[in-house]
């Protein structure tokens, strides 16, 4: 076959490492030279460990003082190769470290990958980060075909490009490789990496049957809840090697909780009055004070009540829980048939189904927009940061809210693949298949209690992530409450792929390869919104159902309910557990029982409306080709390997939306040239000198390239897409030097660069809600905005071609087993790596208030790439013999933007977070292995800021500690 291709080092590591899955070397279905073509394939036995195979080949590989290397060194070993035998920037992960480290999901086991962070949900990874470059700038690769799986836990539903890890359990796969720099023949569409994510090659294993099996049983210390955790492998291969088949499957189900504090940002709004002193008018000129509603606010008329307006304070506080309960179920399938040593057909299925139920509950004061109506007393200001840090609010807008969140990811893919040696010096690979993601919500449901009269209620930010929240009113007491809104907004998104593509490799001469491709892709991005939301009582709205209720919002709601229908038969108690509260919180209030509010108000037997907003779809279609120069030889005896190609795509797209209720549909195409060139230098066997240029692209935010509207009737916003953006593009520069100082070791340090010369950014301005075009109907019934729509002067956003960015760092790594040190401590080693990145990016933000109740004024601000740690930091040190093994591992991020903000604050974000994982294991024979794993063992809060400058609290959780305990087996 075509391993006769491949030089005799890289013969030599696969037949000592049979799992391993060479993403930058070799087909999915051989060993084909993948530095070349970007195939990313498990080259071995689908086995959950990498020390499990290569039994037929001599056991293990030796290092040089004659040590059998197994288990997790090997796998370190097994990685390094990849990397050291790639001529472009690669990073490597195998089954041992996927299998065998404390990792929930793939991006968790990603992030000890030199440049990778990554971002955390719910307590589990998500989303990465590479190299500064945020998720939508990563490809995602399943044995060798795009694809996107996107899930709907978290805050919100990832409608992008982004992948989402969470979607897989981690064992279904046995490697995982990074490309980090291009080449002509790997897939484009990444700024940023093309992560390969491969399944097993049954025909790499031994003979006959193995058998693999894995149980756990994972423990939170938070919602105190025990889930199992389940993995399997049958796999088979007959004894001529000519065919193999193989399935595996993983099942894991937990229940977590998120507990702490959120303010939903700051905003600068006058209040009624300020300690006693009125600060509305029936005039400007007048001395006659209007209460509560109407009026004009004289701006100048009186200092305290300016003051306490420009100050900033949380539109929403609050504290509250959000259960998360989790099912995933993942299943892979293999077959595998080389008839002779020129053929081989593959062909690969993966499941995955995620389900996620994410249900909260909150108390709150609704300051947003309802600061007209409530007087404040005691009103402190910082003068640093000109936050109202606290305060007593006398008619204050008490709610508490009850949401529940039903969601479910399946996630479908088929590939085949035919590796055919042609000749001796010609052979190609067609690969083809599709993929589909469909992420549903058919329940995303909030209740509402409101007492809009509440007296005495207090906050205290003093300590800005541990807040006082007292409420002066019972919030326990039924009879002060009101049902006051119903939302529910069910939703759908799918993704498909579907690709053919075309590799060929013809051997010129001795050293001198031609590579060359075809490629069709066609994904499409659909997804659907719809709102049942109606107001039962605060804007004097129209209940469909229920008919009008006249309420006043200064009214306390007396001892009935709506239509005499009892409050306490729609409500329940909920008491706040250890969500880092000080002493003076409230923690117990009545929300919603959602079953007994749902009834009563027949939610889901009402038509839902269409949310033009979030219902829109983009088609891509994107058809070209590649040619690539593979060389190697020798310059005045140095030795080199390097390859030098261009790509040609070119991108035909549709982009359809809602605008003033009719649909829309764009057309449009570009086509890119992207020439690579990649080469490594050998000064001697144990350095390398990597450089690398090339022209990227990533194509732009699906949520961007809508040509319809959204409407924030809370915030007076409106957003608009842009179907004409045009992708990013970029001019990346690489320069790596690696000393591989002794067997398993590596020091490195890699530069990078990359020149941004298209940059979408936002386009901000002021104007009236008529000045949109858009239909009255599609602001929410439950905002202010519904009874006034030009009540304020509304915040205009839309999309458009930026200038560009820039970014820059380096990656350090060291990575050794401590052989040097005597005894038992040298089966100790260590792996540490750095990251340093710098960017600058330019945006259009809305800055804060500069007049008293006056708008936000429109600005520039230059700031790092949205997603972009300047730092990041990992380190594990680990412990192997013969039975016994140790391994603890901390992850530091620095903090980071995430986007623009809203309300006058300047950016949001994520303060600095460090994660320590550990895990024990011990192998009571060759085929019994107990393991005891500890996640997040510091039990460290997710910090959210709001304004990059201020660092407002916007929200302050902690997910508890996992523990997870179990035995793993193999025959």
């Amino acid at each position: 076959m075509r391993d006769r291709h491949i030089g005799s080092r890289m013969r030599g590591l696969l037949g000592a490492a049979s799992l391993l899955a060479i993403a930058g070397f070799a087909a999915p279905a051989g060993a084909q030279d993948a530095a070349a073509d970007g195939q990313a394939t498990a080259t071995g036995s689908q086995t959950v460990d990498s020390a499990d195979v290569g039994e037929q080949a001599a056991d293990a590989a030796p290092d040089e003082e004659g040590i059998v290397v197994t288990g997790f060194r090997r796998s370190l070993a097994e990685a390094l190769n990849v990397k050291r035998e790639s001529v472009t920037a690669v990073d490597a992960i195998v089954a041992e470290d996927i299998a065998k480290f404390p990792d929930q999901n793939l991006a968790e086991s990603l992030q000890r990958i030199p440049g990778i962070s990554i971002q955390r949900d719910a307590g589990e990874g998500r989303a990465i980060t590479v190299r500064g470059l945020g998720a939508q700038f990563t490809r995602v690769r399943v044995n060798g075909l795009e694809t996107v799986a996107t899930s709907t836990d978290g805050a919100s539903a990832n409608r992008d490009r982004a992948f989402d890890f969470n979607v897989f359990a981690s064992e279904l796969f046995n490697s995982i490789v990074v490309h980090k720099t291009a080449e002509a023949s790997l897939d484009e569409g990444s700024l940023g990496a093309v992560v390969d994510l491969n399944t097993g090659n049954p025909l790499g294993g031994k003979a006959g049957f193995t058998v693999v099996g894995s149980a756990q049983g994972s423990y939170n210390t938070l919602s105190k809840d025990l889930g199992p955790r389940l993995a399997g492998l049958l796999s088979w291969k007959n004894d001529a090697g000519t065919l193999g088949l193989a399935v595996s499957a993983a099942y894991q189900e937990n229940r977590t909780l998120e507990l702490g504090n959120n303010t939903v940002r700051w905003v600068q709004t006058p209040f009624d009055s300020v300690n006693g002193t009125p600060c509305f008018y029936t005039s400007a000129t007048s001395t006659t004070p209007v209460p509560n509603r109407g009026g004009v606010y004289p701006v100048g008329r009186n200092a305290t009540c300016d003051s306490a307006a420009l100050a900033f304070h949380p539109r929403i506080p609050r504290y509250g829980q959000v259960e998360h309960r989790r099912e995933r179920l993942g299943i892979t399938g293999s077959i595998q048939w080389a008839p002779s040593d020129a053929t081989k057909i593959s062909l690969d299925g993966l499941y995955s189904k995620f389900k996620a139920d994410r249900e909260e509950n909150w108390g709150e004061v609704l300051f947003r927009s309802n600061e007209r109506s409530i007087d404040v007393v005691n009103a402190v200001i910082d003068p640093e940061t000109n936050n109202l840090v606290s305060g007593t609010f006398n008619d204050a807008w008490v709610r508490t809210e009850h949401y529940l969140r039903k969601s479910q990811t399946e996630f479908y893919q088929v590939g085949a693949t035919w590796d055919q040696d042609v000749s001796d010096t010609f052979r190609f690979t067609l690969l083809g298949g599709m993929s589909k993601s469909d992420a549903s919500i058919p329940v995303e449901t909030t209740f509402v209690f409101d007492d809009r009269d509440a007296q005495g209620y207090s906050y205290d930010y003093t300590d800005s992530r541990h807040p006082v929240l007292s409420f002066g009113t019972s919030v326990t007491d039924p009879a002060n409450f009101q049902l006051a809104e119903i939302r529910d907004r069910p939703s759908d998104t799918v993704n498909k792929f579907r690709t053919v593509n075309l590799r060929t490799e013809w051997d010129v001469a001795d050293g001198f390869t031609v590579k060359s491709g075809a490629v069709y892709r066609r994904f499409s991005f659909d997804t659907e919104g719809f709102t049942r939301d109606t107001v039962v009582c605060g804007n004097g709205g129209v209940d469909r159902v229920l008919g009008t209720l006249a309420c006043s919002p200064s009214t306390a709601f007396g001892p009935t309910a709506i239509y005499g229908f009892p409050a306490a038969n729609l409500g329940e108690i909920f008491q706040l557990r250890r969500a880092g509260q000080p002493d003076g919180t409230t923690t117990e209030w009545l929300v919603p029982n959602l079953d007994a509010a749902a009834d009563f108000t027949k939610l889901y037997s009402r038509t839902p409306a269409i949310d033009p907003g979030n219902t829109r779809s983009v088609v891509e279609k994107v058809t070209g080709g590649y040619l690539q120069f593979d060389f190697k030889g020798d310059i005045a005896g140095l030795r080199y390997a390097a390859n030098a190609g261009v790509r040609y795509v070119h991108t035909d797209q549709v982009s359809r939306g809602l605008t003033s209720g009719a649909e829309v549909e764009i057309e449009r195409s570009y086509d890119d040239w992207l020439p690579a060139a990649n080469i490594a230098f050998f000064p001697t066997d144990n350095i390398i000198v990597r450089a690398a240029v090339s022209n990227v692209i990533t194509r732009p935010s699906l949520g961007n390239l809508t040509p319809g509207g959204s409407v924030d009737g809370f915030n007076y916003r409106v957003n608009f897409g842009n179907p004409f953006l045009d992708p990013f593009r970029a001019t990346a520069y690489d320069l790596a030097f690696e000393y591989y100082f002794a067997p398993q070791s590596i020091f490195s340090v890699a530069l990078f660069k990359k020149d941004v010369q298209s940059f979408p950014v936002a386009s901000t301005i002021t104007g009236t809600f008529a000045s949109t075009g858009l239909p009255l109907s599609v602001i929410p019934p439950s905002s202010p905005a519904a009874i006034n729509p030009e009540g304020q002067p509304w915040t205009i956003n839309t999309i458009i071609n930026g200038t560009g960015a820039k970014l820059k760092g380096v990656e350090l790594s060291l990575q050794a087993p401590f052989r040097f040190l005597p005894g038992i401590l040298k089966n100790f080693g260590g792996i540490v790596n750095a990251t340093f990145v710098d960017s600058s990016a330019d945006y259009g933000l809305t800055g804060p208030v500069v007049v008293p109740n006056g708008a936000n004024v429109p600005v520039t601000r230059e700031g790092t790439l949205y997603g972009l740690s300047k730092r990041a930091y990992n380190g594990t040190l680990y412990y192997e013999d013969s039975k016994f093994s140790a391994r603890v591992s901390a992850s530091y991020r620095s903090g980071y933007l995430d986007g623009g903000s809203a309300t006058g604050n300047l950016f949001e974000g994520y303060n600095s977070t460090i994660n320590v994982d550990a895990s024990i294991r011990y192998k009571i024979t060759d085929q019994v292995e107990l393991s005891l794993e500890g996640i997040n063992l510091t039990d460290d809060y997710r910090d959210r800021f709001t304004d990059e400058d201020a660092n407002r609290n916007y929200e302050y959780n902690h997910f508890g500690r996992t523990i997870q305990f179990g035995a793993r087996f193999k025959l």
